[in-house]
Formats: structure tokens, sequence, C-alpha cells
């Protein structure tokens, strides 16, 4: 592991990007959620917002026509 990659992890190194816009992913995850009326504390909340695709596979907007 590279010291430019250890600076990204920790957050030292401020013009550094992990690879993932927040801001976008979350307005995808809210305006996803207004469309399917999922409602705050169900299954399907849940998943949406706390699924780990990268890591589990898992699909947390499968009603997406991607």
């Amino acid at each position: 592991m590279k010291i430019e990659d250890l600076k990204k992890l920790a957050g030292i190194d401020k013009d550094a990007s992990m690879g993932e816009n927040l801001s976008y992913t979350a307005t995808a995850k809210a305006e996803y959620q207004r469309k399917h009326n999922i409602q705050p504390g169900t299954d399907e909340w849940f998943k949406l917002w706390f699924a780990r695709p990268k890591l589990t596979g898992e699909k947390p907007m499968p009603k997406n026509k991607k």
C-alpha cells in the first residue's frame, strides 16, 4: 500500500476522493425512496440506506430499471 492510499483512507489528503460522491448517491436514494413510497424504519428502508453492495452483492435499489 502506498503512502498516498494511506492518506486518502485517513482523510488527511483533502484533494483525494475515495471514488464516490456521497451527495449524488444520497440524492438518488432519496428520490428512489419517494418514488416507491418507502417508509423510514421498514426493512426495505434499512436495505436501501445501509446495504453494502460492493461487500455483499445485494441490490439496495432493485426496482430501478438500469
